[in-house]
């Protein structure tokens, strides 16, 4: 039920912006979101469950070391919307640095399976490694249970930053214009996935394209026509995307070897 909300949203607006081409789309896609949907059934099976788990184990561990620098009971002074924009801050301010991080030489055969989506819609989202999934989880829920955040504001993070993800990965070829520069348009996340080698290493936050304006990792020349996906040797079934992170010719980075995302772009 959850998706049914998103998906009447994104084909209402995917016809108001592409119209009948929209259909033909689809079916090119459909392999594609075949395979994230079987991903997005696993991890809501089997991923999920180590997440709630892991939530009050993380709580628990974060307040033992007492370096949680502020209580829940010290944010009640503050309104409950500044309290929730500090939280999709601080979320997007630590996500882009997590985010950057898996694009390194460890990190990066987990991710490269989200990479891996060659017709990117709004169910790419969902096209994550269960390894991948349980480190985004700690590393961004860590952050804000060491700022001691009240839990409205630690959900309302997760909610906004989701579905602004669902939207930023949408097949819609808005930039923004100037306002980039703000906020991560479509078009900016695009070229975050594309093959072009041009757009390596760029376009990292989710809300705030700010982050990657500062850090230098900023790049949206217009609209993203080219293709999407890796020359990683990643097959598409379930089994392939998931034993992938698990072979030693995923981590040839390690090896001294060029880095696979740098290497002769996907068909």
């Amino acid at each position: 039920m959850g998706l049914l909300t998103p998906a009447a949203f994104f084909l209402c607006l995917g016809y108001m912006v592409k119209r009948g081409e929209l259909f033909s789309d689809m079916r090119r896609a459909l392999p594609e979101t075949g395979l994230n949907i079987q991903i997005l059934l696993f991890n809501l099976v089997f991923t999920l469950p180590v997440i709630v788990l892991s939530a009050t184990f993380l709580s628990n561990f974060w307040h033992s070391t007492g370096l949680v620098l502020f209580s829940p009971e010290e944010w009640e002074g503050w309104p409950v919307a500044l309290v929730v924009l500090v939280a999709i801050v601080v979320g997007d301010f630590v996500g882009y640095w997590r985010h950057r991080f898996e694009h390194n030489s460890f990190m990066w055969p987990a991710h490269a399976v989200h990479h891996s989506d060659t017709e990117m819609t709004w169910l790419s989202l969902e096209r994550f490694h269960p390894v991948n999934r349980l480190t985004t989880f700690a590393i961004d829920s860590s952050a804000l249970l060491i700022l001691g955040l009240p839990p409205y504001a630690v959900v309302a993070n997760s909610l906004v930053r989701h579905y602004y993800g669902y939207f930023i990965h949408a097949d819609l070829p808005w930039t923004y214009g100037k306002w980039n520069i703000l906020f991560v348009s479509p078009a900016m996340h695009r070229w975050h996935h594309s093959a072009d080698e041009v757009a390596y290493d760029s376009n990292f936050a989710t809300v705030f394209g700010l982050w990657d304006w500062i850090f230098g990792t900023h790049y949206v020349p217009g609209p993203c026509d080219g293709p999407l996906g890796v020359s990683d040797d990643i097959g598409r079934t379930l089994w392939s995307q998931f034993s992938y992170a698990f072979r030693p010719k995923a981590y040839k980075r390690l090896w001294g070897k060029a880095p696979s995302r740098n290497v002769t772009p996907a068909e």
